[in-house]
C-alpha cells in the first residue's frame, strides 16, 4: 500500500466544490478556526532530508505565505508541526518556531517539534522542552523507513512515557496498516496524550476490505480515551488535483469523527504539504461543508474548542 509521502510531490492546482458558494461569499460568517496542523520551513534555516529540489514544496514556506493562504478563512490560532528536518537542524526548528511564537504577530501559538523517542539523548532533549511554554508536544514520522512495530520498542516506549511526565504530547503519523500499534502504544503509556494525524491515513482506492479494516483498527485507537485525532491531510493520498470533491472526503472525514466523537476530533490544515491536492482554502471549505449537518456547538468543537483546550490556547 503506498505511504502518505508517495503522494507529497505533486503539482499544486485548484479543486472545484460544487455547493459550497454561500460559504465561500459569507466568510465574516465562519466559525472561528485553530489549525493544529501547520507546517512551515525557512529553507535558510533548516533542512529538510525528504525534500527534494524540483518538488514544488522545495520552497519557503513562512509566516507570509501561511498568511495569503488563509486569508478571509478565520483562522484564528494555529499550532505549528514538525517537518521532519535532519537531525541537525533539530535545535534550529525550535528556535526559528519559538521566535515566531513570542512575536505574537502570527496566529501562530504553539508548537509541536521533532524528536526520537527511542535515542539515547530523547531524555535530556525532551526535559529541555518543558522550559519552552510554546513547546506542546513532539512527533517522529513513522510512515517512512521506520518498520512495522518501530514504536512498540522499550526505548520507544520510554521515550513516550517520559513525555507524559513532561507534561507534553506525541503525534501518531503512521500508515493505515499500522494503527493497531497506535492502539498499542497508548495502552502502554496510559499517562501520555497522543493526537492521530491525518484519520490514520486512510487512502483514495481503499475497496470494501481495505475501508473495514481501517474503521477497525481507527475504533482500536479511539477506544484508549488519552488519544485524539486530527481530521487532517488524508487527501493527499491519492486524490489529485482537480479530481475530488467534499463528498470524496466525507466518509472518511465523519467515520473518523464519529469513532472519535465530537470531543475529541480537531481540525488540522496540513499546509503547505495540503496544496499537492488542492489550496488551503478548498480543504478547509470541504470540511466545513462535510460537518455542516452537525450542531453548531458540534462545528465549533471540531474547528476550535478541542484544539483550544488541548493545547492550552
Amino acid at each position: 500500500m503506498p505511504s502518505r509521502r508517495t503522494f507529497l510531490q505533486a503539482a499544486a492546482g485548484a479543486v472545484v466544490l460544487p455547493g459550497l458558494a454561500r460559504a465561500a461569499k459569507e466568510p465574516a460568517a465562519m466559525l472561528p478556526a485553530i489549525d493544529t496542523h501547520q507546517h512551515l520551513w525557512d529553507l535558510t534555516k533548516v533542512k529538510l532530508g525528504w525534500l527534494k529540489e524540483g518538488s514544488p514544496l522545495h520552497s519557503q514556506f513562512t509566516p507570509v505565505e501561511y498568511a495569503k493562504a488563509t486569508e478571509g478563512l478565520n483562522v484564528v490560532k494555529s499550532i505549528y508541526m514538525e517537518v521532519d528536518v535532519v537531525d541537525d537542524s533539530r535545535q534550529a526548528e525550535i528556535e526559528y518556531v519559538t521566535e515566531i511564537c513570542k512575536s505574537g504577530k502570527t496566529p501562530m501559538v504553539a508548537a509541536v517539534v521533532g524528536g526520537r523517542p527511542a535515542s539515547k539523548d530523547f531524555p535530556t532533549y525532551a526535559a529541555k522542552l518543558r522550559d519552552n511554554k510554546y513547546v506542546k508536544g513532539v512527533r517522529q514520522v513513522l510512515h517512512g523507513d521506520a518498520p512495522k512495530g518501530f514504536c512498540l520498542g522499550k526505548e520507544f516506549v520510554a521515550g513516550v512515557r517520559f513525555l507524559g511526565e513532561l507534561g507534553l504530547s506525541y503525534d501518531f503519523c503512521m500508515r493505515p496498516t499500522d494503527l493497531t500499534d497506535a492502539a498499542k502504544l497508548a495502552e502502554l503509556c496510559p499517562d501520555t496524550r497522543f493526537i492521530l494525524d491525518h484519520c490514520g491515513n486512510p487512502q483514495k482506492g481503499f475497496d470494501a476490505k481495505h475501508t473495514d479494516q481501517w474503521k477497525k483498527d481507527l475504533a482500536a485507537v479511539a477506544a484508549h480515551k488519552n488519544v485524539m485525532v486530527k481530521v487532517s491531510g488524508f487527501v493527499v493520498n491519492g486524490w489529485k488535483k482537480g479530481e475530488w470533491k467534499a463528498e470524496d472526503l466525507a466518509p472518511f472525514a465523519n467515520a473518523t469523527i464519529d469513532t472519535f466523537g465530537v470531543d475529541r476530533a480537531m481540525f488540522g490544515g496540513d499546509w503547505p504539504v495540503v496544496t499537492n491536492a488542492g489550496t488551503y482554502k478548498e480543504w478547509l471549505t470541504a470540511l466545513r461543508a462535510i460537518i455542516s449537518n452537525r450542531s453548531e456547538a458540534d462545528q465549533k468543537k471540531i474547528l476550535h474548542d478541542n484544539a483550544a483546550k488541548f493545547y492550552g490556547v
